[in-house]
């Protein structure tokens, strides 16, 4: 196989989106990129010499995505209840136990497969960096399995095991085992814990506990929240300093208010609030107010099954009211806060400024509003992670 050259220089970059103040949107620009990291940033005229020479045509460049919320540990599909809500049947948080099901019968190679395709057809439309879940085994040996096959495809990985109670076990029996047996099951392979906070799920005072459980074994807090109702999910993220709360999709001014006067940043689902037919969530209302957002697939085989953060920012510009430079922010810079990553740290995800991580995507188009102004076609025409060209591969 060939060795991947120290250095690269891309040339003749039509728009360069930097997500830095320093470097903000540049034109006719260059990036030099040496083995993982990006080293330089300029106008094409002074760009110096590298081992590789790429022509950018005048096409735009972009921070890969950071898709900060997926659930792709799994086997099966449910394409039979995807058909039942389009005829009107109304979105339930019990739906998730068919992929329990599912997921328990397959072998941890099976799920491991499944979990390499999606991470290459996210990466094959420009994510470089993805969270992914467990949350679809609910026993302590099935926590760990997907634990352990997330750790090792996934760039970080979240312990969901707090999804829904399995039939088998009360809410307090359950409670026990993911505070407890199973947490300590997985803790070696997941940096955060998370709670399905929701009618059908998991009530205030039960998710309190999941999280002072969570924080006590060392994790960062996350929660699902706010969903299909006006809930406690917000307040509780907010109060136990969760770094982020999903889906965020109802609202009231007070739970608008405690994130804009806190660090959690509110991560939103737009393709699941589509696929479950809800409300979009309150975008702009959210920026507004001053509270930061992110934007993220929630890819999972139940309530939103694509990999596609080119669909959600289309989604956010045409249908959230945000321009197209908040939508690209919130699914790069948007989705490495809502992990509580340093963007100023050598290697940082979501932006493209010397010393960040070499993750990018060049689009077929000479800018970046194309993602909005042309929904659905495909984009991506190539993809660096690491500095690694890796799509076309």
């Amino acid at each position: 196989m060939a060795m991947n050259p120290a250095t690269t220089v891309i040339t003749g970059i039509g728009e360069l989106t930097t997500n830095t103040a320093e470097y903000g949107v540049l034109r006719d620009a260059a990036l030099v990129m040496e083995y993982d990291l990006v080293r330089w940033i300029g106008p094409t005229a002074s760009a110096p010499a590298a081992d590789r020479h790429v022509d950018a045509g005048g096409r735009a460049v972009l921070p890969g995505w950071v898709d900060s919320h997926t659930h792709l540990v799994f086997a099966g599909d449910r394409t039979a209840e995807f058909g039942a809500r389009m005829s009107g049947i109304p979105y339930s948080a019990g739906g998730i136990r068919t992929t329990v099901d599912a997921t328990r019968a397959v072998s941890d190679t099976a799920l491991a497969a499944n979990l390499r395709r999606l991470r290459a057809e996210a990466l094959r439309q420009g994510t470089t960096y993805l969270e992914t879940k467990t949350g679809y085994g609910l026993t302590v040996a099935d926590e760990q399995r997907c634990a352990m096959v997330a750790a090792d495809i996934a760039d970080e990985v979240t312990f969901l095991g707090a999804h829904v109670v399995p039939p088998e076990l009360s809410a307090d029996e359950y409670l026990d085992l993911v505070c407890g047996p199973m947490l300590d099951a997985v803790a070696p392979y997941v940096r955060w814990t998370d709670v399905f906070c929701e009618t059908g799920a998991f009530d205030a005072d039960q998710s309190a506990r999941v999280l002072t459980a969570g924080r006590a074994r060392g994790l960062g807090l996350r929660v699902h929240g706010n969903q299909l109702g006006p809930g406690p999910g917000v307040r509780l993220a907010v109060e136990h300093g969760a770094a982020s709360v999903d889906h965020c999709t109802h609202l009231t001014d007070a739970d608008i208010d405690a994130l804009a006067d806190s660090t959690t940043v509110a991560t939103l689902l737009p393709a699941c609030d589509l696929s479950t037919r809800q409300p979009l969530a309150p975008a702009r209302r959210l920026l507004d107010a001053g509270a930061r957002i992110a934007l993220a697939t929630n890819a999972n085989p139940g309530s939103s099954y694509t990999t596609s953060m080119a669909y959600c920012v289309a989604t956010a510009v045409l249908q959230m009211n945000l321009t197209v430079a908040e939508a690209i922010r919130a699914a790069t810079v948007g989705g490495a806060e809502a992990l509580a990553h340093d963007l100023s740290a050598p290697g940082a995800v979501g932006v493209l400024r010397p010393d960040s991580a070499a993750d990018l995507h060049m689009l077929d188009a000479p800018s970046a509003i194309h993602l909005a102004y042309r929904p659905g076609v495909p984009l991506t025409r190539s993809v660096w992670q690491r500095g690694e060209q890796v799509w076309p591969g």
